[in-house]
C-alpha cells in the first residue's frame, strides 16, 4: 500500500479518503448503470445479443476505454472548479466541494435513472460544479456573486452538451437516408423479428456500433471521475499525489533549463518589477477574470523562480521534500494557467518567446496533469461492472418509448454509428459530452426520418429531464456544499 498512501495518514485523513473515494467510485458505477444502458439498447432490441451477453459485452469496453483514455477530459472538468478550491484542495473548503459535487450527481442520477429518465451525467457533473463555485463566491468574502465560476470554460462545455444531441439527431437522420438510398437490402429497414437474429453480416455491423459505443463512453465518462479522485488525493496525501512521480531526471532538466529562458523573457518585457503583495492572490484573480495586468506579469516571474528554486538538484519529484510538494504543485498550477492567460491576451512577446512559454506551460502541466494506473484500473471496474448492473430501466426507455415502431436494424445501426463518432471526436478535443443525449437524439433522429412516429410523451419527459438536470444539480451542488462546509469547519474542525 505505500505506493497508493504514504503511511503519513491520520485516522481522520483515512476516513475522509475512505468515504471519498467510495463516493468517486459510487458516482463511476452509477454512471456504468445509468449512461452505458444506452449502448446496448439497439443490440437488445434487434435481437443482435441477448441482454447478459450485450451488458457484459459493453462493460468489457467501457473498461478498456477508461484504460486508454489520455486525461484530457478529467482535467477538463477540474478547470470548471473554482480556482482557490484547487489551489487549496486540501483545506476544510476543498473537502467540502468534493462531496457536495459527487453526492448531487449520485443522487440527481439515481433518482432520473429510477423514473427510467437517461438523463446526462455530464450535465449532472457540472451543474454540482458550478452551484459549489456560486455558494463559494456567496460565502467567501471579498468575490462577487459568481466570480469563482470559470465561466468560459463552463461556457465551452455548455456548447459541446448543447450541440452534441442536435449532432446526434441530425447526422443519424441524414445517415439512416443515405443507407436506404445506397444500400438496398429490405431487412436492414424491417422490424426484427421476435426472438430471431439479425443476418450474420447485420449482427456483426451491430455488434461493432455497440462496441465503439462503449469504448468512447469509457474514454470520456470515465475521465470524469478521475479528475475528482486525483484532487481527493493531492488534497490528502500530497507527498504522494501532488506532482508526478514518474518525471525523470531528463525531463527535470529541460523545465529547469526553459524556466531558466522564462525568466529571461519576462524580463525583458519590462513589467516584472512592478510590486506584487501576494502573488497567489494576483494570479488567482488572473484566473478568475482573465485578465492579465502588469501585476500578473510579476507573479508570474516571482512564482516561476519559485519553482527554479523548488527543483534545484532534483533528478525527479522524489527529490523534492515531501512537506513542499504541496507548495510546489500550487506554483506549477498557478503559472502554467496564467501563461495561458497571458499568451492569449495582447502581450509584447516575439513569435520566438511566445513558443518558449508555451513549450513551458506543456512541460509543466506535464508534471500536474496525470492519472496512476491503479486510478484508472479502480475506475474502469466500477464503470465496467456498474454497466452490468440496472441498465434495463434506461434500455427500455431508449429501445421502446421513444419511436411509435420497433427499432430496425438500420435505425439502431445508424444511431450508434453517430454516437460513437461524436464521442470520440469528444474525447480527442478534450470535452465531456452526454453519451445519454447524443443516442437517445440519434435513435429520435432515425425514427423522425424513418417516418416512424415519436412518442411525444416520453420526448417531453426527457426534454424536461434534460432541461432541469442543470438547475437542479445547481441547486443540489450548492446546498451540499454549504452544508458539509459547515460539517467540515465547525464539526471535525478541519
Amino acid at each position: 500500500m505505500d505506493g497508493v498512501f504514504d503511511g503519513s495518514l491520520t485516522m481522520v485523513s483515512m476516513i475522509f479518503i475512505v468515504l471519498a473515494l467510495a463516493l468517486a467510485f459510487g458516482f463511476e458505477f452509477v454512471n456504468g448503470f445509468h449512461d452505458t444502458a444506452n449502448a446496448v439498447a439497439t443490440v437488445i432490441y434487434t435481437n443482435t445479443l441477448k441482454p447478459t451477453t450485450a451488458v457484459v459485452w459493453s462493460g468489457f469496453w467501457n473498461f478498456l476505454g477508461v484504460l486508454t483514455s489520455t486525461g484530457a477530459v478529467a482535467f477538463g472538468i477540474i478547470a470548471l472548479l473554482p480556482v482557490e478550491l484547487i489551489v487549496n484542495v486540501g483545506s476544510g473548503a476543498g473537502f467540502a466541494m468534493v462531496f457536495a459535487l459527487l453526492v448531487s450527481a449520485i443522487i440527481w442520477n439515481l433518482g432520473t435513472w429510477y423514473l427510467g429518465l437517461p438523463a446526462s451525467s455530464s450535465h449532472t457533473l457540472i451543474g454540482s460544479i458550478v452551484g459549489v463555485g456560486l455558494a463559494n463566491s456567496a460565502l467567501s468574502g471579498g468575490h462577487a456573486f459568481g466570480e469563482g465560476v470559470n465561466w468560459g470554460k463552463v461556457q465551452d462545455v455548455g456548447m459541446s452538451l448543447a450541440i452534441s444531441p442536435l449532432v446526434g439527431f441530425f447526422c443519424a437522420a441524414l445517415l439512416l437516408l443515405l443507407a436506404k438510398a445506397l444500400i438496398r437490402k429490405p431487412e436492414l429497414y424491417t422490424a426484427p423479428e421476435p426472438g430471431k437474429a439479425p443476418p450474420v453480416w447485420i449482427r456483426g455491423l451491430l455488434v461493432l456500433t455497440c462496441t465503439g459505443v462503449s469504448f468512447a463512453h469509457g474514454s470520456n465518462d470515465g475521465q470524469k471521475g478521475m479528475g475528482l479522485i486525483m484532487l481527493i488525493l493531492i488534497g490528502i496525501i500530497p507527498a504522494t499525489y501532488a506532482l508526478n512521480p514518474n518525471t525523470g531526471s531528463d525531463q527535470m532538466a529541460v523545465i529547469a533549463a526553459t524556466s531558466d529562458k522564462v525568466g529571461v523573457i519576462l524580463e525583458h518585457s519590462g513589467k516584472t518589477t512592478v510590486p506584487v503583495a501576494d502573488p497567489d492572490s494576483t494570479l488567482s484573480a488572473t484566473l478568475r477574470t482573465g485578465l492579465v495586468p502588469d501585476e500578473s506579469y510579476a507573479a508570474i516571474a516571482i512564482k516561476n523562480k519559485a519553482i527554479r528554486n523548488g527543483i534545484a538538484g532534483a533528478k525527479s519529484f522524489t527529490d523534492v521534500p515531501p512537506e513542499a510538494r504541496r507548495t510546489l504543485r500550487t506554483d506549477i498550477y498557478l503559472v502554467t494557467e496564467a501563461l495561458g492567460k497571458l499568451l492569449k491576451a495582447p502581450n509584447p512577446f516575439s513569435a520566438e518567446e511566445k513558443a518558449t512559454l508555451t513549450s513551458y506551460k506543456d512541460e509543466l502541466k506535464a508534471t500536474t496533469q496525470f492519472i496512476p494506473t491503479w486510478v484508472k484500473v479502480a475506475v474502469a471496474l466500477a464503470l465496467g461492472l456498474g454497466t452490468m448492473v440496472g441498465w434495463k430501466r434506461i434500455v427500455v426507455t431508449v429501445g421502446e418509448k421513444i419511436g411509435k415502431a420497433h427499432l430496425t436494424y438500420a435505425q439502431g445501426g445508424a444511431a450508434e454509428l453517430v454516437a460513437m463518432t461524436t464521442i470520440g471526436a469528444a474525447d480527442v478535443l478534450g470535452l465531456p459530452v452526454s453519451t445519454t443525449h447524443v443516442l437517445s437524439s440519434g435513435v429520435a433522429g432515425t425514427m423522425a426520418a424513418n417516418q416512424s412516429g415519436l412518442q411525444m410523451g416520453t420526448l417531453r419527459n426527457l426534454l424536461l429531464a434534460w432541461v432541469l438536470t442543470l438547475p437542479a444539480c445547481v441547486l443540489l451542488g450548492a446546498t451540499l456544499f454549504s452544508s458539509a462546509l459547515y460539517l467540515v469547519l465547525n464539526v471535525f474542525g478541519l
